[in-house]
């Protein structure tokens, strides 16, 4: 998400190349940039005109700093514009409530809600330690209660029954029964959703509302829907008290206008960000962390975040003992690091929360960096003896043939993957001291070309 985007406004900024101070002549022709930037990206027309006007008014006669060229003045200004449009900062659930606290799910059907009621389970189970209860309203699609019992026990939450026979309104009260008996902190109602907004949905939703009384009402919209998902949001919002919004598909191919046209549009805040189809891919949403990412500037925290989150304490603290003890980086530990990579969402979602030089293109960068590669490298070192993996310079030309074929590749693939062993085990050797986190967090000491330098805030 975003991509497109990030390009065109580096571009934008790097056209005041050589001006001493932004004035209304110098930046029309960038700030045309920028607006055509935003509306490409499917940001809806009168949230892009509010935007350029404000980030007019700003520029215009704006002293550029001795350490900022022009362009970083105006990124400069583009970012705490974007920070605004997106919310300012993070707003957390409100779960003080006497239990069990009601958070209701609502939006178009496709939307994601039945996946984002599981993730947002898990999330609040393993982050703050609630006991979760799910429970479905949608009697329209009776897939849609299974599937909603099926990730409520993926995710350790609990579930109230529901038939497709029965009246929202009456599984509601039951479910509010249950959760007290069950002694849950959290009940997570997830209501049906249709494929355009229509009278007998908005009633229906409503109904349920006015039932549960929800301490949290979100909208769940699609982030690859567009204007539909703008319009959507208008109509919710007019008929339910929102509390907060989930992007959903933010990993996909959308354009990222949905993010800024929603939160301006609605007044309430972005909550959460899926970012995958595991019920782990949920990502807390932070305007600020957003708006570096979107001008390119990365997004280390929350990288830094997943890592400690995600990556098993237990094998990390090995490798770090092993290396310290001086003892050589094998293959089993590479195929480790590879298996870490993946449940992180893979290279191009660790490449969008990074810094990226203003002479690289982040999405010719995540074309390259392919996710199936890390599933062909680990099926190579799988292929091996543990003998090969502890000792792979003992991997001659017979051996190398054999692992090949067991892998279905070839054995060039077997000696790039040996290469990157080597490349890596010598940057193991540097980073024993420090660890990844520690690496990580010295990106944020600095910034990319064509960024804010050194000290800007983000």
């Amino acid at each position: 998400m975003f991509d497109n985007l990030t390009g065109r406004l580096r571009d934008a900024a790097k056209s005041l190349t050589g001006k001493g101070r932004l004035t209304e002549s110098n930046i029309k022709d960038t700030l045309r940039q920028v607006r055509l930037a935003l509306l490409e990206a499917d940001v809806a027309l009168p949230v892009v005109k509010a935007f350029i006007e404000r980030v007019r008014e700003r520029a215009v006669g704006e002293e550029v700093a001795k350490s900022l060229t022009p362009g970083q003045a105006l990124i400069k200004i583009i970012h705490d514009e974007l920070v605004t449009i997106l919310g300012g900062s993070n707003v957390a659930l409100d779960l003080k409530a006497q239990p069990p606290v009601v958070i209701l799910l609502a939006g178009l059907q496709g939307a994601g809600k039945t996946t984002t009621a599981a993730k947002l389970a898990k999330q609040l189970i393993e982050g703050q330690k609630k006991k979760v209860m799910l429970v479905s309203v949608d009697v329209h699609r009776p897939a849609a209660i299974l599937q909603l019992e099926t990730l409520a026990g993926e995710v350790g939450a609990l579930h109230a029954a529901s038939e497709a026979s029965e009246k929202p309104t009456k599984i509601v009260d039951r479910a509010i029964d249950e959760a007290k008996r069950a002694h849950a902190d959290v009940l997570i109602v997830d209501t049906a959703g249709r494929l355009h907004v229509d009278g007998e949905m908005m009633q229906e939703v409503v109904a349920v509302h006015e039932r549960a009384m929800p301490r949290e009402t979100l909208f769940i919209v699609d982030s690859m829907a567009g204007q539909d998902a703008v319009n959507a949001a208008r109509a919710f919002d007019e008929a339910l008290p929102l509390t907060g919004v989930v992007l959903t598909k933010a990993d996909g191919d959308a354009k990222g206008g949905v993010a800024l046209s929603v939160r301006e549009i609605t007044g309430k805040p972005i909550r959460f960000m899926g970012v995958g189809e595991k019920t782990d891919a949920l990502e807390t949403f932070h305007p600020e962390r957003m708006a570096s990412r979107i001008l390119g500037m990365g997004d280390v925290l929350t990288l830094v975040e997943e890592i400690e989150g995600k990556v098993e304490k237990e094998k990390a603290e090995k490798l770090a003992k092993k290396l310290k003890k001086g003892r050589g980086f094998d293959l089993s530990d590479l195929k480790d690091q590879l298996e870490q990579m993946m449940n992180l969402g893979g290279l191009g979602a660790m490449l969008d929360k990074l810094p990226m030089p203003g002479n690289i293109d982040p999405s010719a960068l995540k074309n390259q960096a392919s996710d199936r590669d890390l599933r062909r490298q680990v099926a190579i070192i799988n292929s091996m003896t543990p003998g090969e993996r502890r000792f792979p310079k003992t991997i001659n030309g017979s051996r190398k043939k054999r692992i090949a074929a067991g892998a279905g590749l070839t054995i060039q693939d077997v000696n790039r993957l040996l290469k990157q062993h080597t490349q890596m085990e010598r940057m193991m050797k540097k980073m024993s001291r420090g660890g990844i986190k520690n690496m990580l967090r010295g990106l944020q000491s600095g910034a990319a070309p064509g960024g804010p330098p050194r000290g800007f805030r983000r």
